[in-house]
């Protein structure tokens, strides 16, 4: 048997066994050291799996996941979420819509505490959702916003999509983090837009709330101002060179520890449980990325991706028709595989041919991360609709998805422009290194 015909039949019974559901790294570490063992023998399977591990393990790089974690989960804990919710809510929740629109804004600046988008939708879900039944906002709207606002947590920086595009394709985390914060701003007004017209054409969708005085105001937009203020000292202190992102990721944590401390709504109990919820995430991470350094050698040396690769170039197709392809594939998968997974599996395959044709890498990154965003909004997957169906349990997920439909149009448009105008993701990235 060929290598090449070895490197597919991995990747079929890698799909297979996700489609079985065994977990994304066991299914990875399974096919990758039992691939190794096949094309290089049993004690280069051995050494890779040890040697990997370690080196990986021990890179300090990898720091910034569990601080910016840890971030987020203390920023909820503290309820600094509810907070900024409360600062748009008072600002624009009076206008048709406004409740939807303050959660999107709600979620875009919890996404840049948490960089989860998991996190974002269930934490805004629990905010939110309430608050607009309470307004009779129709539920496919409401259960909608928060599914898709959601999405930001991997786009606006930080954000874990961000760190493992990074790690697998050696690039700078700083670099990635700051391209996506123009593309994040984009789709947050995109979502906002997308409520204002919704609501235009059907008033009965999301009805106005109450209004609030300038006093009240005035306080709410108080509340909000820590997590500003977290929030510029992160991104900021990385844009202008004051912190590098591990650096960044630990005066983020200790700020919004102290907050909780000086503010006494950070007890123990809290504290615990929050730091507890991050070891059990930054242990999965690893485990992906570790399984990930399984698999890549395996595919190398099954000339997996250069196959691919060769195919792609020789369609004889413009450098933006094959890169619209390969993002095609990803919203393919998206319907099927978890982000993660997606880009574990794919980047190995793809990168080489980035590189080949002269695409920015941080441009594709940010691209691929829009284009993973999509996959958790849709069917039949859509990690991040079933987050919102535990939330809101008397909505069904029919009607779920159809609420996200229009904002994952609206991600579609957002693509479009970042592929038309590569210059919304680079703007920051080079004037920061220039």
């Amino acid at each position: 048997m060929s290598v090449e015909a070895t490197g597919f039949i991995g990747l079929v019974a890698l799909l297979v066994l996700l489609a079985l559901r065994v977990p994304v790294a066991f299914a990875m570490f399974l096919v990758g050291f039992l691939g190794i063992w096949a094309l290089n023998g049993w004690n280069a399977a051995m050494g890779l799996l040890s040697s990997e591990t370690f080196t990986l393990a021990s890179s300090p790089e990898l720091v910034v996941v569990p601080l910016f974690i840890l971030m987020g989960n203390v920023a909820s804990a503290t309820g600094m979420s509810r907070q900024l919710y409360n600062a748009a809510y008072a600002v624009i929740g009076h206008v048709r819509g406004g409740l939807a629109s303050a959660t999107v804004i709600g979620c875009g600046g919890f996404a840049a505490l948490s960089g989860s988008s998991v996190a974002s939708a269930l934490t805004m879900g629990k905010v939110s959702l309430s608050e607009m039944k309470r307004f009779d906002y129709d539920p496919r709207l409401s259960t909608g916003v928060v599914a898709a606002g959601g999405t930001l947590g991997i786009l606006i920086p930080p954000s874990t999509g961000f760190v493992i595009f990074a790690i697998l394709t050696e690039q700078s985390i700083g670099r990635l983090f700051l391209a996506g914060v123009f593309p994040g701003l984009l789709l947050l007004l995109a979502f906002v837009l997308t409520v204002t017209v919704l609501c235009w054409l059907r008033p009965d969708m999301g009805p106005p709330g109450p209004r609030t005085t300038s006093a009240e105001k005035l306080k709410e937009l108080g509340g909000a101002l820590p997590i500003l203020v977290v929030i510029l000292l992160t991104i900021g202190g990385i844009y202008g060179g004051l912190f590098s992102p591990v650096e960044a990721a630990g005066v983020g944590a200790a700020c919004v520890i102290l907050y909780g401390v000086l503010t006494r709504t950070l007890g123990f109990r809290a504290f615990w449980q929050a730091t507890r919820s991050s070891i059990v995430t930054t242990a999965t991470v690893m485990l992906i990325l570790i399984a990930a350094h399984m698999i890549n050698p395996f595919l190398a040396l099954s000339h997996v991706p250069a196959y691919v690769g060769n195919a792609l170039i020789s369609l004889d197709l413009p450098v933006l028709g094959i890169l619209a392809l390969m993002l095609l594939m990803y919203l393919l998968l998206g319907c099927f595989l978890e982000g993660f997974a997606m880009l574990v599996l794919t980047l190995p395959i793809f990168f080489p041919v980035v590189l080949q044709l002269g695409i920015d890498p941080i441009w594709f990154g940010v691209l691929v991360v829009l284009t993973l965003e999509m996959g958790l909004i849709s069917p039949p997957v859509g990690i991040n609709v079933f987050i919102v169906k535990s939330v809101a349990p008397d909505v069904s997920l029919a009607d779920i998805f159809r609420g996200v439909a229009p904002f994952w149009l609206a991600m579609l448009v957002t693509l479009i422009l970042l592929i038309a105008f590569p210059q919304i993701s680079l703007f920051l990235p080079t004037t920061m290194f220039n």
